[in-house]
């Protein structure tokens, strides 16, 4: 991220420009440190707005703030990055630097909305098993920040830097990174509704915020700015990280520790226990291509639908859909999926570990189906009493989800 900051937008910058700096997710205060170390021009104000992490300069006021769902500091930390850029005038420049988590950070709920029924929004959103994109549409309708509102609010030109966690439709797409705060919308708010209305939703969105966005459909609250809108004119992003710098230092390493290697390009999104073994069949075409030991990679983030009581995360849903499969190939099979994160859902764990030899060890523990445990949504539980959990710790920043696969060879 350094040295892309150092090759971006950042040189162009006048020296005398009187620079606003606004950094907000899980990486706000690394990148703001490499920015400062970067920047050597005057620095007016700005905040940094982070979950985790900590910075302490007197020209920036630390927020911490809630990561997955938004917190009274989030609040606070937006409606002061919106004070912030309607201070600054057209001889000024706002600089955002966004990572995975932003959404979060910055939250200035819509007219009508309370921080809490913001709050059971985003949840349902989560339980419901939608995509990062789809949450974000409706995020940006239920907002006064993203969707371009903060840069629709000054007059200031705006540079955003961004470390992308956004796989698709449209990889590292600036109007979903953070929910677009600098970036014109292209959806609309019959767009978040058709979201909301899905069955696995609608029975948990509260009716406040449901209520805003009829409202919006029917012209009686501004939609978002769009792409063109001349009030973001002079705005730009620039992405300093994604999945692509992830995978492609993770798989250099391998290399160098003399596995034949290659990765699959395509990212992994969709429902994590369906997504886990149809990857499995692309893994294993790949690999015939390659000598033994070999090493398979990708990124992509999946999605868990909630319909049980249990603990884990996407990544140990993945894994656990992939226990039954690994025990029937006729190679030896060790599978790490993680967030590069370090937090895989509501939980401690990053990830998980899975092999061949998974499914004999938990029946020797008596530890029931690897399926009753996908029914209830408790990957962690199951992985936990194997001792095959990942636990990093908060890495502090986030392009995605991380897939290992390491074949061994046949198992006969």
């Amino acid at each position: 991220m350094s040295r892309a900051l150092a090759k971006s937008k950042l040189h162009g910058l006048d020296p005398e420009a009187r620079v606003t700096l606004i950094s907000a997710g899980k990486m706000a205060a690394a990148m703001t440190e490499v920015f400062l170390g970067n920047w050597r021009g005057e620095i007016r104000g700005g905040l940094i707005a982070a979950p985790v992490g900590e910075l302490s300069d007197r020209r920036l006021q630390f927020f911490r703030v809630g990561h997955p769902v938004p917190t009274q500091e989030s609040v606070n930390a937006g409606q002061r990055a919106l004070e912030l850029a309607r201070d600054s005038g057209p001889s000024s420049v706002l600089v955002l630097l966004l990572s995975g988590g932003a959404s979060a950070s910055l939250s200035v709920p819509a007219e009508g909305m309370t921080l809490e029924s913001k709050i059971q929004a985003t949840r349902a959103l989560l339980r419901g098993g939608v995509s990062i994109h789809d949450i974000n549409c409706v995020r940006k309708h239920l907002s006064r920040i993203k969707g371009g509102w903060l840069a629709a609010s000054t007059t200031a030109r705006t540079l955003t830097f961004a470390v992308s966690d956004v796989v698709g439709p449209i990889e590292d797409d600036p109007a979903v990174i953070g929910s677009g705060p600098t970036t014109g919308d292209p959806t609309c708010f019959e767009d978040a509704l058709r979201i909301v209305d899905r069955t696995e939703v609608r029975p948990h969105f509260p009716l406040s915020a449901r209520k805003v966005l009829e409202r919006g459909r029917d012209g009686y609250v501004a939609e978002t700015p769009k792409p063109g809108d001349p009030r973001l004119s002079s705005s730009s992003v620039e992405i300093v990280g994604s999945r692509q710098d992830l995978v492609g230092a993770a798989a250099s390493k391998a290399m160098n520790l003399g596995f034949d290697t290659t990765i699959i390009g395509r990212p992994v999104i969709g429902e994590a226990r369906q997504a886990a073994p149809s990857h499995l069949q692309r893994v294993v075409e790949a690999a015939s291509q390659l000598g033994r030991p070999a090493c398979v990679m990708s990124t992509g983030e999946t999605t868990v639908t909630v319909g049980g009581r249990g603990r884990g995360g996407r990544n140990q849903e993945f894994g656990l859909a992939l226990v039954d499969p690994l025990a029937a190939l006729n190679e030896d099979v060790v599978v790490a999926s993680v967030a590069t994160d370090g937090v895989d859902g509501p939980t401690e764990a990053a990830g998980a570990i899975v092999d061949g030899t998974t499914l004999a060890r938990s029946r020797e523990l008596d530890l029931g189906t690897p399926r009753s445990y996908l029914d209830r949504n408790d990957s962690f539980t199951f992985f936990q009493a194997l001792g095959d959990i990942l636990i990093t710790g908060p890495t502090h920043t986030n392009v995605g989800d991380l897939q290992v696969f390491i074949l061994l060879g046949s198992s006969c």
